[in-house]
């Protein structure tokens, strides 16, 4: 039987790219669509699963819905405050919840090798992230690059805030050891590329992952929802469902 799902967010790029795949997959029924000034209750009425590309501001009338009906929730919505991420974990105690940066595949499983190579590389190589989108992304960094960050800092057992410096110019003086390097770069029409350097003496690995269209997030964050719905309450991740958990 088709996995009933809402689309949260149905007029963005990705909502629309979402439920054209959704539409076209046998294994999904979209039920419903909302997005802002829509009767949101109304959309998620029927919903095994609610997918929320939308904005964080709409988080917690979301997940107080989504928390109504029982439907699992696939939420790729970023730059939340804390306070909306502890609202997300909170949520996870009712119904089973992924929330993810990034939906791509390819890119959890970067998640995934970044956090091996860092364990493995933890002293005396210097680490970086360098990300490239398209001119019209309003936000920097991106919220890919700030997992990468995160993941990289706890490797060190470090915060991320207090480790990261972003972009370099003047005098900046040598580079210490302690800091990640996270730089922006912004032109054309780029989908997202995301690489992590680390260079020690004498070598360099550099991992990465190039989008060449958005459809790799929605088939990812499809695949989400798909494995997600009859799950236990719990926060999920990406690694989960590729099975490297």
């Amino acid at each position: 039987m088709a996995i009933k799902l809402t689309m949260v967010g149905a007029k963005g790029r990705m909502g629309q790219t979402i439920l054209k795949l959704a539409r076209a997959d046998k294994s999904f029924e979209v039920v419903g669509e909302s997005d802002h000034g829509d009767d949101l209750a109304k959309a998620v009425a029927k919903a095994q699963v609610v997918v929320d590309f939308s904005h964080r501001s709409a988080t917690k009338e979301i997940i107080q819905q989504v928390v109504a009906v029982k439907a699992a929730y696939v939420c790729g919505t970023t730059g939340h405050t804390e306070a909306e991420k502890n609202l997300i974990q909170q949520a996870s105690h009712q119904v089973p919840i992924i929330h993810s940066p990034n939906f791509s595949l390819g890119v959890n499983l970067l998640f995934y090798l970044t956090a091996q190579a860092a364990k493995a590389l933890s002293k005396g190589y210097d680490s970086e992230v360098i990300e490239i989108h398209h001119r019209l992304k309003k936000d920097a960094p991106s919220g890919t690059a700030k997992r990468l960050l995160e993941i990289l800092a706890e490797a060190r057992h470090s915060n991320p805030e207090s480790v990261a410096r972003h972009g370099r110019s003047g005098e900046p003086g040598e580079r210490t050891q302690d800091e990640i390097g996270v730089h922006a770069v912004r032109g054309g029409d780029v989908v997202g590329d995301h690489t992590v350097l680390l260079a020690g003496d004498g070598e360099r690995i550099e991992l990465t992952h190039r989008a060449s269209t958005r459809d790799v997030f929605a088939v990812g964050a499809l695949r989400a929802a798909n494995w997600l719905v009859g799950k236990p309450a719990k926060a999920y991740q990406m690694i989960d469902v590729l099975g490297l958990s």
